[in-house]
Protein backbone atom coordinates (compact mmCIF):
# COMPACT_ATOMS: atom_id res chain seq x y z
CA UNK A 1 0.00 0.00 0.00
CA UNK A 2 1.12 3.33 -0.75
CA UNK A 3 0.98 4.38 2.94
CA UNK A 4 0.68 3.48 6.14
CA UNK A 5 -2.35 1.32 7.60
CA UNK A 6 -3.20 3.97 9.73
CA UNK A 7 -4.08 5.52 6.75
CA UNK A 8 -5.49 3.64 4.56
CA UNK A 9 -8.02 4.10 2.09
CA UNK A 10 -11.37 2.44 2.84
CA UNK A 11 -13.44 1.87 -0.37
CA UNK A 12 -16.63 2.90 1.37
CA UNK A 13 -19.11 1.12 -1.58
CA UNK A 14 -23.05 2.64 -0.97
CA UNK A 15 -25.82 2.04 -2.88
CA UNK A 16 -28.08 5.07 -3.44
CA UNK A 17 -31.41 3.75 -2.83
CA UNK A 18 -34.71 4.48 -1.65
CA UNK A 19 -35.92 4.18 2.15
CA UNK A 20 -37.49 1.15 1.72
CA UNK A 21 -33.77 -0.75 0.96
CA UNK A 22 -30.51 -1.33 2.80
CA UNK A 23 -28.62 1.45 2.79
CA UNK A 24 -25.46 -0.72 3.45
CA UNK A 25 -26.07 -3.25 0.67
CA UNK A 26 -23.21 -3.30 -1.95
CA UNK A 27 -23.30 -3.47 -5.62
CA UNK A 28 -20.75 -2.39 -8.41
CA UNK A 29 -22.42 0.79 -9.49
CA UNK A 30 -23.18 1.82 -6.02
CA UNK A 31 -19.87 3.62 -5.58
CA UNK A 32 -19.80 7.34 -4.39
CA UNK A 33 -18.15 10.12 -2.81
CA UNK A 34 -17.59 10.73 1.20
CA UNK A 35 -18.91 14.17 -0.01
CA UNK A 36 -21.92 12.61 -1.41
CA UNK A 37 -22.72 9.88 1.65
CA UNK A 38 -22.97 12.90 4.13
CA UNK A 39 -25.53 15.29 2.23
CA UNK A 40 -28.04 12.62 3.01
CA UNK A 41 -29.50 11.60 6.04
CA UNK A 42 -29.87 7.82 6.05
CA UNK A 43 -25.84 7.53 4.37
CA UNK A 44 -25.01 9.39 7.26
CA UNK A 45 -26.38 6.82 9.55
CA UNK A 46 -24.58 4.28 7.20
CA UNK A 47 -21.69 5.48 7.59
CA UNK A 48 -21.60 4.81 11.50
CA UNK A 49 -23.03 1.38 11.24
CA UNK A 50 -19.59 0.46 9.22
CA UNK A 51 -17.25 1.78 11.92
CA UNK A 52 -19.59 -0.87 13.85
CA UNK A 53 -17.88 -3.36 12.01
CA UNK A 54 -14.69 -2.98 12.60
CA UNK A 55 -15.27 -4.38 16.30
CA UNK A 56 -13.46 -7.18 17.02
CA UNK A 57 -15.86 -10.40 16.47
CA UNK A 58 -14.51 -11.57 20.34
CA UNK A 59 -15.91 -14.92 21.94
CA UNK A 60 -14.15 -18.04 19.45
CA UNK A 61 -13.80 -16.55 16.35
CA UNK A 62 -9.75 -16.52 15.73
CA UNK A 63 -8.51 -18.64 13.21
CA UNK A 64 -9.66 -21.37 13.19
CA UNK A 65 -12.78 -20.72 15.90
CA UNK A 66 -10.23 -20.32 18.57
CA UNK A 67 -11.01 -18.59 22.03
CA UNK A 68 -8.67 -16.41 23.63
CA UNK A 69 -8.12 -18.57 26.51
CA UNK A 70 -6.60 -20.91 24.85
CA UNK A 71 -3.50 -18.42 24.27
CA UNK A 72 -2.72 -18.69 27.91
CA UNK A 73 -3.18 -20.96 30.80
CA UNK A 74 -6.61 -21.47 31.53
CA UNK A 75 -7.31 -23.79 28.33
CA UNK A 76 -5.62 -25.94 25.65
CA UNK A 77 -7.09 -25.75 21.76
CA UNK A 78 -7.81 -29.31 20.83
CA UNK A 79 -6.52 -28.96 17.45
CA UNK A 80 -2.71 -28.07 18.95
CA UNK A 81 -0.12 -29.39 18.25
CA UNK A 82 -1.69 -32.09 15.24
CA UNK A 83 -2.63 -28.43 13.35
CA UNK A 84 0.00 -26.43 14.79
CA UNK A 85 0.32 -24.09 11.84
CA UNK A 86 -2.90 -22.11 13.07
CA UNK A 87 -2.81 -18.90 15.06
CA UNK A 88 -2.95 -20.28 18.76
CA UNK A 89 -0.42 -23.11 17.65
CA UNK A 90 2.03 -20.69 15.82
CA UNK A 91 1.69 -17.85 19.43
CA UNK A 92 2.28 -21.05 21.34
CA UNK A 93 5.30 -21.65 19.73
CA UNK A 94 6.48 -18.45 19.96
CA UNK A 95 6.40 -17.73 16.13
CA UNK A 96 5.84 -13.93 16.26
CA UNK A 97 8.10 -11.10 14.80
CA UNK A 98 7.59 -7.52 13.21
CA UNK A 99 7.57 -8.98 10.09
CA UNK A 100 4.80 -11.25 10.91
CA UNK A 101 2.14 -11.95 14.05
CA UNK A 102 -0.56 -14.44 12.93
CA UNK A 103 -3.01 -11.98 14.60
CA UNK A 104 -2.25 -9.47 11.94
CA UNK A 105 -1.89 -11.83 9.44
CA UNK A 106 -4.22 -14.50 7.74
CA UNK A 107 -7.13 -12.69 6.99
CA UNK A 108 -8.89 -9.98 5.49
CA UNK A 109 -9.68 -6.55 7.51
CA UNK A 110 -12.56 -6.20 4.72
CA UNK A 111 -14.28 -9.21 5.70
CA UNK A 112 -16.51 -8.44 8.85
CA UNK A 113 -16.59 -11.60 10.15
CA UNK A 114 -12.87 -12.29 10.57
CA UNK A 115 -11.86 -11.76 13.58
CA UNK A 116 -7.65 -10.81 12.34
CA UNK A 117 -5.79 -8.11 11.42
CA UNK A 118 -5.96 -6.75 15.05
CA UNK A 119 -4.21 -3.70 14.60
CA UNK A 120 -5.43 -2.75 10.91
CA UNK A 121 -9.22 -3.05 12.03
CA UNK A 122 -8.69 -0.86 14.53
CA UNK A 123 -7.21 2.14 12.82
CA UNK A 124 -9.85 1.25 9.87
CA UNK A 125 -12.42 2.05 13.00
CA UNK A 126 -10.71 4.65 14.26
CA UNK A 127 -10.36 6.32 11.00
CA UNK A 128 -14.01 5.91 10.20
CA UNK A 129 -15.17 7.50 13.60
CA UNK A 130 -13.02 10.09 12.53
CA UNK A 131 -14.53 10.85 9.42
CA UNK A 132 -18.17 10.35 11.14
CA UNK A 133 -16.97 13.10 14.05
CA UNK A 134 -15.80 15.63 10.90
CA UNK A 135 -18.65 15.69 8.81
CA UNK A 136 -21.99 15.13 10.91
CA UNK A 137 -23.92 18.37 11.36
CA UNK A 138 -27.68 19.95 11.31
CA UNK A 139 -27.94 19.07 7.70
CA UNK A 140 -27.51 15.35 7.43
CA UNK A 141 -28.51 14.53 11.21
CA UNK A 142 -30.82 17.41 11.68
CA UNK A 143 -33.05 15.81 14.40
CA UNK A 144 -30.60 17.16 17.80
CA UNK A 145 -31.32 14.43 19.55
CA UNK A 146 -30.59 11.86 16.90
CA UNK A 147 -27.40 13.33 16.06
CA UNK A 148 -26.38 13.82 20.03
CA UNK A 149 -26.92 10.17 19.97
CA UNK A 150 -24.68 9.41 16.85
CA UNK A 151 -22.20 11.44 18.15
CA UNK A 152 -22.06 9.97 21.73
CA UNK A 153 -21.43 6.35 19.69
CA UNK A 154 -18.94 7.77 17.43
CA UNK A 155 -16.99 8.91 20.33
CA UNK A 156 -17.55 5.88 22.49
CA UNK A 157 -16.60 3.49 19.32
CA UNK A 158 -13.32 5.17 18.74
CA UNK A 159 -12.68 4.75 22.45
CA UNK A 160 -13.11 1.07 22.19
CA UNK A 161 -10.60 0.88 19.38
CA UNK A 162 -8.19 2.31 21.01
CA UNK A 163 -8.44 0.32 24.30
CA UNK A 164 -8.19 -2.40 22.16
CA UNK A 165 -4.86 -1.00 20.62
CA UNK A 166 -3.31 -0.20 23.84
CA UNK A 167 -4.00 -3.73 25.71
CA UNK A 168 -2.52 -5.30 22.94
CA UNK A 169 0.29 -2.80 21.54
CA UNK A 170 0.32 -0.25 23.90
CA UNK A 171 0.41 3.54 23.77
CA UNK A 172 -0.78 4.82 20.51
CA UNK A 173 -0.62 8.16 18.16
CA UNK A 174 -3.66 9.88 19.27
CA UNK A 175 -5.43 10.87 16.18
CA UNK A 176 -8.45 12.56 15.78
CA UNK A 177 -8.89 13.72 12.03
CA UNK A 178 -8.85 11.85 8.93
CA UNK A 179 -5.04 11.33 7.67
CA UNK A 180 -5.69 9.68 4.33
CA UNK A 181 -4.37 12.43 2.16
CA UNK A 182 -1.07 12.87 4.49
CA UNK A 183 2.23 12.30 3.29
CA UNK A 184 4.38 13.58 5.94
CA UNK A 185 3.84 11.50 9.18
CA UNK A 186 7.23 13.06 11.17
CA UNK A 187 4.90 14.95 13.62
CA UNK A 188 3.22 11.04 14.45
CA UNK A 189 5.00 9.96 17.78
CA UNK A 190 3.63 7.00 20.26
CA UNK A 191 2.60 9.23 23.09
CA UNK A 192 2.26 7.57 26.65
CA UNK A 193 0.09 5.20 28.25
CA UNK A 194 -1.26 7.50 30.88
CA UNK A 195 -1.51 10.18 28.12
CA UNK A 196 -3.64 7.60 25.75
CA UNK A 197 -5.85 6.79 28.76
CA UNK A 198 -6.80 10.46 29.59
CA UNK A 199 -7.93 10.68 25.63
CA UNK A 200 -9.65 7.76 25.99
CA UNK A 201 -11.28 8.31 29.66
CA UNK A 202 -12.31 11.66 27.99
CA UNK A 203 -14.20 10.01 24.84
CA UNK A 204 -15.92 8.25 27.56
CA UNK A 205 -17.12 10.66 29.89
CA UNK A 206 -17.95 12.87 27.25
CA UNK A 207 -20.56 9.92 25.95
CA UNK A 208 -21.45 9.83 29.25
CA UNK A 209 -22.37 13.55 29.40
CA UNK A 210 -24.70 12.97 26.20
CA UNK A 211 -28.32 13.08 27.49
CA UNK A 212 -29.48 11.39 24.48
CA UNK A 213 -27.53 8.17 24.61
CA UNK A 214 -29.09 5.29 26.55
CA UNK A 215 -27.91 3.06 29.39
CA UNK A 216 -29.05 0.30 27.97
CA UNK A 217 -31.16 -0.96 24.18
CA UNK A 218 -34.43 -1.83 24.10
CA UNK A 219 -35.05 -3.64 20.94
CA UNK A 220 -33.53 -5.50 18.71
CA UNK A 221 -32.37 -3.50 15.73
CA UNK A 222 -30.12 -2.13 18.35
CA UNK A 223 -28.76 -4.52 20.13
CA UNK A 224 -24.97 -4.54 20.03
CA UNK A 225 -24.81 -0.69 20.24
CA UNK A 226 -23.05 1.73 22.27
CA UNK A 227 -24.62 2.92 25.52
CA UNK A 228 -23.80 4.88 28.69
CA UNK A 229 -23.22 1.23 29.78
CA UNK A 230 -20.13 0.52 27.50
CA UNK A 231 -18.82 4.44 28.27
CA UNK A 232 -18.35 2.79 31.65
CA UNK A 233 -16.66 -0.53 31.21
CA UNK A 234 -14.33 0.99 28.96
CA UNK A 235 -13.02 3.58 30.99
CA UNK A 236 -12.77 1.61 34.22
CA UNK A 237 -10.63 -0.77 32.04
CA UNK A 238 -8.26 1.50 30.68
CA UNK A 239 -7.95 2.93 33.93
CA UNK A 240 -7.06 -0.45 35.78
CA UNK A 241 -4.73 -1.23 32.99
CA UNK A 242 -2.81 2.27 33.32
CA UNK A 243 -2.28 1.71 37.00
CA UNK A 244 -1.26 -2.48 36.63
CA UNK A 245 2.59 -2.73 37.15
CA UNK A 246 2.81 -3.19 33.29
CA UNK A 247 2.31 0.11 33.12
CA UNK A 248 2.76 1.61 36.56
CA UNK A 249 6.14 0.68 37.92
CA UNK A 250 6.29 2.75 40.91
CA UNK A 251 3.36 1.90 41.91
CA UNK A 252 1.97 5.70 41.71
CA UNK A 253 -1.36 5.62 44.16
CA UNK A 254 -2.85 8.16 41.80
CA UNK A 255 -3.18 6.12 38.94
CA UNK A 256 -4.69 3.46 41.46
CA UNK A 257 -7.39 5.85 43.03
CA UNK A 258 -8.05 7.19 39.37
CA UNK A 259 -9.03 3.43 38.56
CA UNK A 260 -10.82 2.53 41.32
CA UNK A 261 -13.05 6.07 41.18
CA UNK A 262 -13.96 5.22 37.70
CA UNK A 263 -15.12 1.72 38.68
CA UNK A 264 -16.96 2.64 41.76
CA UNK A 265 -18.68 6.18 39.66
CA UNK A 266 -19.75 3.14 36.83
CA UNK A 267 -21.54 0.80 39.75
CA UNK A 268 -22.83 3.94 41.62
CA UNK A 269 -24.87 5.12 38.41
CA UNK A 270 -25.21 2.08 37.10
CA UNK A 271 -27.23 0.31 40.27
CA UNK A 272 -28.82 3.15 40.07
CA UNK A 273 -30.43 2.51 36.58
CA UNK A 274 -31.46 -0.86 37.69
CA UNK A 275 -28.45 -2.95 36.60
CA UNK A 276 -27.27 -5.87 39.05
CA UNK A 277 -25.44 -9.26 38.60
CA UNK A 278 -27.27 -12.15 37.05
CA UNK A 279 -28.81 -14.07 39.75
CA UNK A 280 -27.40 -17.80 38.37
CA UNK A 281 -24.05 -17.82 37.24
CA UNK A 282 -24.13 -21.13 35.65
CA UNK A 283 -27.15 -19.48 33.25
CA UNK A 284 -25.70 -16.48 32.35
CA UNK A 285 -23.65 -17.81 29.92
CA UNK A 286 -26.11 -19.70 27.65
CA UNK A 287 -28.52 -17.02 27.28
CA UNK A 288 -29.13 -14.37 25.30
CA UNK A 289 -29.72 -10.91 26.65
CA UNK A 290 -33.59 -10.17 26.37
CA UNK A 291 -33.69 -6.59 25.48
CA UNK A 292 -36.61 -4.09 27.62
CA UNK A 293 -36.43 -1.15 29.67
CA UNK A 294 -36.40 -3.73 32.70
CA UNK A 295 -34.79 -6.96 31.14
CA UNK A 296 -34.38 -10.18 33.07
CA UNK A 297 -30.72 -9.62 32.20
CA UNK A 298 -29.19 -6.83 34.57
CA UNK A 299 -25.54 -7.43 34.32
CA UNK A 300 -24.49 -7.16 30.56
CA UNK A 301 -22.78 -3.94 29.48
CA UNK A 302 -21.94 -5.18 25.78
CA UNK A 303 -22.85 -8.51 23.68
CA UNK A 304 -20.69 -8.79 20.90
CA UNK A 305 -23.59 -8.69 18.28
CA UNK A 306 -21.33 -10.64 15.55
CA UNK A 307 -21.66 -7.35 13.47
CA UNK A 308 -21.25 -8.01 9.97
CA UNK A 309 -22.10 -11.07 9.52
CA UNK A 310 -24.63 -10.59 7.11
CA UNK A 311 -26.38 -13.55 5.70
CA UNK A 312 -23.59 -16.06 7.69
CA UNK A 313 -25.26 -17.20 10.57
CA UNK A 314 -23.29 -20.70 10.89
CA UNK A 315 -20.28 -18.28 11.90
CA UNK A 316 -22.40 -16.57 14.98
CA UNK A 317 -21.34 -17.41 18.53
CA UNK A 318 -24.02 -19.67 19.76
CA UNK A 319 -23.48 -21.63 16.34
CA UNK A 320 -20.62 -22.34 16.77
CA UNK A 321 -20.12 -23.39 20.24
CA UNK A 322 -21.97 -26.45 18.45
CA UNK A 323 -19.66 -27.14 16.07
CA UNK A 324 -16.17 -26.52 17.52
CA UNK A 325 -16.62 -26.66 21.43
CA UNK A 326 -18.48 -29.55 22.25
CA UNK A 327 -18.10 -33.12 23.22
CA UNK A 328 -17.80 -35.90 20.92
CA UNK A 329 -21.34 -37.20 21.46
CA UNK A 330 -22.92 -34.20 18.74
CA UNK A 331 -20.03 -35.00 16.23
CA UNK A 332 -18.44 -31.42 16.57
CA UNK A 333 -15.33 -30.72 14.17
CA UNK A 334 -13.25 -30.37 17.15
CA UNK A 335 -13.44 -30.98 20.78
CA UNK A 336 -12.30 -26.85 20.84
CA UNK A 337 -11.38 -25.38 23.75
CA UNK A 338 -10.56 -27.41 27.22
CA UNK A 339 -9.77 -26.35 30.35
CA UNK A 340 -6.10 -26.73 31.94
CA UNK A 341 -5.75 -28.39 35.36
CA UNK A 342 -4.01 -25.33 36.44
CA UNK A 343 -7.38 -23.49 35.91
CA UNK A 344 -9.08 -26.76 37.59
CA UNK A 345 -6.66 -25.92 40.48
CA UNK A 346 -7.61 -22.01 41.27
CA UNK A 347 -11.33 -22.97 42.06
CA UNK A 348 -11.67 -22.96 45.94
CA UNK A 349 -13.24 -25.39 47.89
CA UNK A 350 -16.65 -24.61 48.85
CA UNK A 351 -15.60 -23.69 51.97
CA UNK A 352 -13.67 -20.66 50.91
CA UNK A 353 -10.59 -22.54 51.85
CA UNK A 354 -7.81 -23.08 48.88
CA UNK A 355 -6.70 -26.00 47.59
CA UNK A 356 -3.74 -25.63 45.67
CA UNK A 357 -1.14 -23.59 47.10
CA UNK A 358 1.35 -24.26 44.16
CA UNK A 359 3.63 -26.85 43.30
CA UNK A 360 6.57 -28.04 43.79
CA UNK A 361 8.18 -28.83 40.19
CA UNK A 362 8.03 -26.84 37.57
CA UNK A 363 5.72 -29.15 35.52
CA UNK A 364 3.02 -28.55 38.12
CA UNK A 365 2.88 -32.35 38.46
CA UNK A 366 3.48 -32.33 42.13
CA UNK A 367 0.78 -29.87 43.83
CA UNK A 368 1.09 -28.37 47.43
CA UNK A 369 -1.81 -29.26 48.51
CA UNK A 370 -3.33 -27.52 51.34
CA UNK A 371 -4.24 -29.79 54.37
CA UNK A 372 -7.23 -27.43 55.81
CA UNK A 373 -9.00 -27.69 52.81
CA UNK A 374 -10.38 -31.12 52.79
CA UNK A 375 -8.92 -31.94 49.20
CA UNK A 376 -9.08 -35.48 48.36
CA UNK A 377 -6.39 -36.15 45.47
CA UNK A 378 -8.53 -39.19 44.87
CA UNK A 379 -11.78 -37.08 44.53
CA UNK A 380 -10.64 -33.90 43.56
CA UNK A 381 -14.20 -32.80 42.00
CA UNK A 382 -15.93 -32.73 45.54
CA UNK A 383 -17.10 -29.43 47.49
CA UNK A 384 -15.48 -26.71 45.02
CA UNK A 385 -17.00 -23.46 44.08
CA UNK A 386 -20.18 -23.69 42.41
CA UNK A 387 -18.27 -21.57 39.63
CA UNK A 388 -16.27 -24.96 38.63
CA UNK A 389 -19.32 -26.96 37.81
CA UNK A 390 -20.57 -24.19 35.57
CA UNK A 391 -17.84 -23.98 33.85
CA UNK A 392 -15.72 -27.61 33.46
CA UNK A 393 -16.90 -30.68 32.60
CA UNK A 394 -14.97 -32.89 33.94
CA UNK A 395 -14.96 -37.18 34.15
CA UNK A 396 -17.85 -38.13 35.66
CA UNK A 397 -19.81 -35.45 35.27
CA UNK A 398 -23.38 -35.10 34.41
CA UNK A 399 -24.47 -33.85 31.17
CA UNK A 400 -27.74 -34.56 30.59
CA UNK A 401 -29.97 -37.02 28.51
CA UNK A 402 -29.25 -37.52 24.96
CA UNK A 403 -30.84 -39.52 22.89
CA UNK A 404 -32.85 -41.38 25.94
CA UNK A 405 -29.61 -41.75 27.69
CA UNK A 406 -28.50 -40.14 30.71
CA UNK A 407 -24.77 -39.44 29.46
CA UNK A 408 -21.63 -38.62 31.93
CA UNK A 409 -18.77 -37.45 30.76
CA UNK A 410 -16.44 -40.52 30.35
CA UNK A 411 -13.12 -39.06 29.91
CA UNK A 412 -10.81 -41.35 31.29
CA UNK A 413 -8.52 -43.39 28.66
CA UNK A 414 -11.15 -45.20 26.54
CA UNK A 415 -13.75 -43.85 27.57
CA UNK A 416 -16.90 -42.35 25.67
CA UNK A 417 -14.92 -38.94 25.97
CA UNK A 418 -11.52 -39.99 26.32
CA UNK A 419 -8.76 -37.83 26.34
CA UNK A 420 -6.96 -38.27 23.16
CA UNK A 421 -4.54 -36.70 20.90
CA UNK A 422 -7.14 -35.82 18.33
CA UNK A 423 -8.87 -32.62 18.05
CA UNK A 424 -12.30 -34.33 18.50
CA UNK A 425 -11.01 -35.05 21.91
CA UNK A 426 -10.20 -33.68 24.98
CA UNK A 427 -5.86 -33.54 25.48
CA UNK A 428 -6.26 -32.05 28.97
CA UNK A 429 -9.24 -34.41 30.76
CA UNK A 430 -11.62 -31.77 30.79
CA UNK A 431 -14.28 -29.96 28.24
CA UNK A 432 -15.61 -26.42 28.33
CA UNK A 433 -19.10 -25.95 30.37
CA UNK A 434 -19.19 -22.69 30.45
CA UNK A 435 -21.30 -21.03 27.50
CA UNK A 436 -22.56 -24.75 26.64
CA UNK A 437 -26.42 -25.09 27.29
CA UNK A 438 -26.83 -28.96 27.41
CA UNK A 439 -30.06 -28.62 26.33
CA UNK A 440 -29.12 -27.73 22.70
CA UNK A 441 -29.14 -30.14 20.68
CA UNK A 442 -28.15 -28.47 17.12
CA UNK A 443 -26.03 -25.88 16.25
CA UNK A 444 -28.98 -24.03 14.82
CA UNK A 445 -30.46 -23.83 18.17
CA UNK A 446 -27.49 -21.68 20.05
CA UNK A 447 -28.37 -18.33 20.13
CA UNK A 448 -26.12 -17.36 23.03
CA UNK A 449 -24.24 -14.39 22.79
CA UNK A 450 -20.57 -13.46 23.93
CA UNK A 451 -21.08 -10.92 26.57
CA UNK A 452 -17.79 -8.62 26.26
CA UNK A 453 -18.32 -6.18 29.46
CA UNK A 454 -20.10 -7.15 32.07
CA UNK A 455 -20.80 -5.76 35.34
CA UNK A 456 -19.26 -8.42 37.26
CA UNK A 457 -16.09 -6.74 36.23
CA UNK A 458 -16.69 -3.19 37.21
CA UNK A 459 -16.91 -4.85 41.07
CA UNK A 460 -13.21 -6.76 40.88
CA UNK A 461 -12.05 -3.69 39.12
CA UNK A 462 -13.19 -1.90 42.15
CA UNK A 463 -11.63 -4.11 44.70
CA UNK A 464 -7.91 -4.71 43.18
CA UNK A 465 -7.43 -0.49 42.59
CA UNK A 466 -8.87 0.15 45.73
CA UNK A 467 -6.81 -2.44 47.61
CA UNK A 468 -3.43 -1.17 45.80
CA UNK A 469 -4.26 2.04 46.24
CA UNK A 470 -5.90 1.77 50.44
CA UNK A 471 -5.40 -1.42 51.29
CA UNK A 472 -8.23 -3.79 52.32
CA UNK A 473 -10.73 -1.44 52.95
CA UNK A 474 -14.08 -2.27 53.56
CA UNK A 475 -15.11 -0.89 50.24
CA UNK A 476 -12.90 -3.41 48.35
CA UNK A 477 -14.38 -6.03 50.61
CA UNK A 478 -17.42 -5.42 49.80
CA UNK A 479 -16.55 -5.10 45.90
CA UNK A 480 -15.17 -8.59 45.89
CA UNK A 481 -17.70 -10.33 48.01
CA UNK A 482 -20.62 -9.02 46.13
CA UNK A 483 -19.34 -11.42 43.12
CA UNK A 484 -18.52 -14.08 45.63
CA UNK A 485 -22.22 -13.56 47.11
CA UNK A 486 -23.68 -14.45 43.89
CA UNK A 487 -21.79 -17.22 43.29
CA UNK A 488 -22.68 -19.28 46.68
CA UNK A 489 -18.46 -18.51 48.01
CA UNK A 490 -18.25 -16.88 51.37
CA UNK A 491 -16.78 -13.50 52.20
CA UNK A 492 -13.32 -12.82 52.21
CA UNK A 493 -12.15 -11.47 55.31
CA UNK A 494 -9.43 -10.46 57.73
CA UNK A 495 -6.35 -10.54 54.83
CA UNK A 496 -3.49 -8.44 53.94
CA UNK A 497 -2.98 -6.16 51.42
CA UNK A 498 -0.67 -8.97 49.96
CA UNK A 499 -3.02 -11.79 50.81
CA UNK A 500 -6.28 -9.83 49.57
CA UNK A 501 -4.30 -8.79 46.45
CA UNK A 502 -3.71 -12.45 45.64
CA UNK A 503 -7.41 -13.47 46.70
CA UNK A 504 -8.78 -10.85 44.26
CA UNK A 505 -6.77 -11.99 41.51
CA UNK A 506 -7.90 -15.70 41.89
CA UNK A 507 -11.26 -14.36 41.74
CA UNK A 508 -10.95 -12.73 38.48
CA UNK A 509 -10.02 -16.03 37.23
CA UNK A 510 -12.43 -18.34 38.60
CA UNK A 511 -15.29 -15.52 37.70
CA UNK A 512 -14.01 -14.77 33.80
CA UNK A 513 -12.65 -18.33 33.29
CA UNK A 514 -12.05 -19.00 29.91
CA UNK A 515 -12.90 -15.43 28.55
CA UNK A 516 -10.76 -12.94 27.90
CA UNK A 517 -9.98 -11.35 30.84
CA UNK A 518 -6.91 -13.74 32.08
CA UNK A 519 -5.17 -13.17 28.77
CA UNK A 520 -4.63 -9.09 29.86
CA UNK A 521 -4.55 -10.20 33.23
CA UNK A 522 -1.48 -11.94 33.45
CA UNK A 523 0.48 -9.64 31.25
CA UNK A 524 -1.31 -6.41 32.72
CA UNK A 525 0.46 -8.14 36.67
CA UNK A 526 3.24 -8.90 34.89
CA UNK A 527 3.55 -12.68 35.64
CA UNK A 528 3.25 -14.06 32.25
CA UNK A 529 6.97 -15.65 33.02
CA UNK A 530 5.66 -17.29 35.85
CA UNK A 531 2.41 -18.83 34.38
CA UNK A 532 3.52 -18.75 30.70
CA UNK A 533 5.44 -21.56 30.45
CA UNK A 534 3.19 -24.75 31.09
CA UNK A 535 0.34 -26.33 30.74
CA UNK A 536 -0.93 -29.61 32.32
CA UNK A 537 -4.20 -31.90 32.04
CA UNK A 538 -5.46 -34.76 34.35
CA UNK A 539 -5.39 -38.14 33.03
CA UNK A 540 -7.98 -40.82 34.39
CA UNK A 541 -6.98 -44.89 34.05
CA UNK A 542 -9.51 -47.40 34.44
CA UNK A 543 -8.33 -50.38 36.22
CA UNK A 544 -8.95 -54.05 36.01
CA UNK A 545 -11.87 -53.73 39.06
CA UNK A 546 -13.36 -50.60 37.21
CA UNK A 547 -12.16 -48.09 39.87
CA UNK A 548 -10.41 -45.12 38.08
CA UNK A 549 -6.83 -44.15 39.11
CA UNK A 550 -5.55 -40.26 37.84
CA UNK A 551 -2.19 -38.77 36.97
CA UNK A 552 -1.32 -35.25 36.78
CA UNK A 553 0.27 -34.57 32.86
CA UNK A 554 1.96 -32.04 30.29
CA UNK A 555 0.27 -30.95 28.14
CA UNK A 556 1.29 -27.75 26.52
CA UNK A 557 5.07 -26.19 27.11
CA UNK A 558 5.34 -22.96 26.01
CA UNK A 559 7.48 -20.53 24.10
CA UNK A 560 5.55 -17.04 24.21
CA UNK A 561 6.00 -16.62 28.47
CA UNK A 562 9.46 -14.23 27.89
CA UNK A 563 8.36 -10.30 28.25
CA UNK A 564 8.24 -9.18 24.98
CA UNK A 565 4.80 -11.06 25.01
CA UNK A 566 3.41 -8.60 27.22
CA UNK A 567 2.84 -6.52 24.01
CA UNK A 568 2.74 -7.61 20.25
CA UNK A 569 4.89 -5.77 17.75
CA UNK A 570 3.82 -2.82 16.04
CA UNK A 571 4.03 -4.16 11.89
CA UNK A 572 7.29 -3.30 10.65
CA UNK A 573 5.93 -1.90 7.42
CA UNK A 574 4.13 0.99 10.33
CA UNK A 575 8.24 1.77 12.09
CA UNK A 576 9.41 2.40 8.37
CA UNK A 577 6.85 4.84 7.76
CA UNK A 578 6.70 6.37 10.74
CA UNK A 579 9.77 7.00 12.50
CA UNK A 580 7.96 8.27 15.75
CA UNK A 581 6.38 4.71 15.67
CA UNK A 582 8.95 3.21 18.45
CA UNK A 583 8.94 -0.59 18.31
CA UNK A 584 7.53 -2.46 21.13
CA UNK A 585 10.86 -3.90 23.61
CA UNK A 586 11.59 -7.08 22.68
CA UNK A 587 10.75 -7.10 19.11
Amino acid sequence: MKYSKISLFIAFFLLVVSCKKDPLDITPSGRITLGDVFKDQELTEAYLNTTYERIRKHGCNILYYTFLSAFGDDAHESNYPSQAYYVVGQYIMGNISSSYNPFDGGGDATLSYNDMLWYERAWVGIRRANVFLANVNEVNAPDARLRGRLIAEAKLLRALFYLDLLINYGPMPIITKDITLQTDYSDIKRPTYAECTEFIAKDCDEALAEPNLPYRVTSEAERGRMTKAVAYAIKSQITLFNASPQWNAGSDKDKWLMAANAAEEGLKDLTAKGFQLFPKYEDYFISKPDLSNNPNDKETLFENNNWGYSGQDYRRFGNILFLMHMIPDFGPEKAGNCPTQELVDSYEMKSGEVPILGYTDDDHLRPIINPASGYDESNPYKDRDPRFYATVWYNGAHYGIINGRDTYIESYVGGRHGISGIKQRTPTGYYMRKFIDPEVRSAAAGTTTYKQFRLAELYLNLAEAENEANGPTEKAYNAVNTVRRRAGMPDLKDLSKEKLRERIRNERRVEFALEENRFYDVKRWKILDKVGKITTGMEWVKNDDGSLANRRIVTIRRNSWQDRFLLFPIPVAETVKMRGMTQNPGW
